[in-house]
């Protein structure tokens, strides 16, 4: 069984067991946290979508990890005016392990 979940503004296709970073949710490690915006349910050939969100079906995941993803540099530079900045960021992440999908 699988669903494709919103959370973010992004969507993930996940099933029962699955490990994803998305993006920082507020939460314990250890607590449990349940996703609501599910777009489409499947389990082998029967698939329920919903319109766009499908009503009554949740996804549960715990938290393993609150932490910051890998450093990424930015550099901006305007040739012969002697302009040049350079600048780095780290994103927050959220790890959850997927533990049920009710539909």
């Amino acid at each position: 069984m699988y669903a494709v979940i919103k959370t973010g503004g992004k969507q993930y296709r996940v099933c029962a067991g699955d490990k994803l970073k998305i993006e920082k949710l507020d939460g314990e490690i250890g607590s449990e946290i349940t996703f609501d915006q599910v777009l489409m349910v499947g389990d082998g050939a029967d698939i329920k979508m919903g319109a766009p969100m499908l009503r009554g079906a949740t996804v549960t995941a715990t938290v393993l990890n609150q932490a910051r993803g890998d450093k990424i540099k930015i550099f901006k530079m305007r040739r012969r005016k002697h302009y040049r900045k350079s600048q780095g960021h780290r994103q927050h992440f959220t790890e959850v392990q997927v533990s049920a999908i009710t539909a």
